[in-house]
């Protein structure tokens, strides 16, 4: 059975939703935290489509629309101070402030030697 809608479809019209959208971004957040770079950058794509756009970002951030994409393609290699400038941007953009707190880890388990 073929699928109706295509995922980002999907998503940009979930995106209209605020606790989704918001849900979205802390995701995000988790990712980059977490070091997944990669996963963080795509959906960073996402988000800012379904939302302000490349447009309004660059001009918030005084960056080229363009430089904006590069930066989150899957070869863009973002300085961590253009990435938290433009997560700064999408929370002021969307009325929220997201808190780091520190909480104990899940023990890793080390492989034997």
């Amino acid at each position: 059975m073929p699928l109706t809608r295509s995922f980002r479809e999907s998503v940009m019209e979930e995106l209209q939703d605020k606790e989704y959208r918001r849900a979205f971004l802390q995701g995000i957040i988790d990712d980059l935290l977490t070091g997944d770079l990669e996963f963080a950058k795509t959906m960073l794509r996402e988000y800012i489509n379904g939302t302000v756009g490349f447009i309004a970002a660059g001009k918030a951030l005084n960056r080229s629309p363009k430089s904006l994409m590069r930066m989150l393609s899957a070869t863009g290699n973002p300085q961590a101070r253009n990435l938290l400038e433009l997560i700064a941007y999408l929370q002021k953009a969307d009325g929220i402030a997201f808190e780091v707190r520190v909480v104990k880890a899940k023990a890793v388990k080390r492989k034997a030697a």
